[in-house]
């Protein structure tokens, strides 16, 4: 597959996978920015994509900025659509207790390009089929 990408802002990194088996490759801020404890903040990448019709681009956190310092993506993972051509900016939130400085070339995120299903058609039905679990939700299926 090919993905073609556009520099917004010059001192943007060029995108790579860090390792041949890496599923998703890095996303590098173009600016310096304190995100204190407990607060987030809109970082920019200086790069715009277009992904191809049929795929998306999933933003995703870096475990090692999570484990280290409690730095992660707050709408995670985020969806970037295949008909957005803007700058691609991630949210991230500090959940640390302490401020945390990110600089100009900091990997902050990781991008992975993903297939999906559209429905073609959507049908209002007055029942649904029946399941063992039928409605119940959150924390059901585990102990």
């Amino acid at each position: 597959m090919v993905v073609k990408f556009k520099r917004v802002d010059k001192e943007a990194e060029v995108p790579f996978y860090q390792t041949e088996g890496a599923a998703g490759f890095d996303l590098h801020s173009v600016e310096d920015k304190t995100i204190e404890a407990g607060k987030s903040a809109l970082i920019g990448t200086g790069l715009a994509f277009e992904i191809p019709a049929g795929y998306e681009m999933q933003i995703r956190p870096r475990s090692g900025l999570a484990l280290k310092h409690g730095i992660t993506v707050l709408n995670s993972p985020g969806t970037i659509d295949s008909d957005y051509r803007g700058e691609i900016k991630v949210i991230l939130i500090n959940l640390g207790d302490k401020p945390f400085k990110i600089e100009n070339g900091d990997r902050i995120a990781q991008a992975v390009i993903s297939s999906f299903t559209t429905v073609q058609h959507f049908l209002e039905a007055e029942e649904l089929s029946s399941t063992e679990r039928a409605t119940k939700g959150f924390g059901s299926t585990g102990k």
